[in-house]
């Protein structure tokens, strides 16, 4: 038995969520967002919860059984309140800047690096040092996080980079005379 699986998922006031065409379609004030539903899990919703339960009992069935309803419980939430990463950038002369929907980064190299900001993200920069990415998917909120994450990851000797808010970097010791 699944424990995550297990829970219904409440479907706060101001939501609605439909199944239609084999893809459960989630509406809120932040937006819509669906998911393909999947032939292993049987999906309804009654008393304004979503519960899922396994369509058989086969073992793929099960191990399907708890991701879905995580991936629902972040719809309903991404609609409702959405999803925020902070980035933090340190270093000398490490900076971040965004023009347009364009987010320019100087990141030590001897060229900027101009990252397009995708479809459906909100990218804010309230200082040279701090990135704000929010939007209504998980996914590519922390798909964009991680590609700008990716071209300077944080160093463990001066911590140089660019990491998660919160995030601890693991120091190391340099060389000794």
């Amino acid at each position: 038995m699944s424990r995550i699986g297990k829970k219904p998922v409440a479907i706060p006031s101001g939501v609605t969520a439909t199944i239609e065409n084999g893809s459960l379609i989630v509406k809120g004030p932040k937006g819509t967002l669906s998911m393909s539903t999947s032939d292993l899990i049987s999906y309804t919703i009654e008393d304004g919860q979503i519960s899922v339960q396994p369509a058989n009992q086969t073992k793929a069935a099960r191990s399907h059984w708890g991701m879905q309803r995580t991936l629902i419980s972040n719809l309903v939430q991404g609609v409702t309140d959405g999803f925020q990463k902070v980035l933090e950038i340190s270093g000398v002369g490490y900076r971040a800047n965004l023009q347009g929907k364009t987010l320019k980064l100087q990141l030590g190299f001897s060229h900027d690096v101009d990252l397009a900001v995708p479809e459906g993200l909100e990218v804010k920069t309230p200082d040279q040092t701090t990135v704000e990415i929010s939007g209504v998917d998980k996914q590519k909120v922390g798909q964009f996080a991680a590609e700008i994450r990716e071209w300077r990851k944080p160093e463990p000797y001066k911590g140089k980079g660019v990491k998660y808010r919160g995030e601890y970097i693991f120091r190391k010791e340099g060389k000794k005379k």
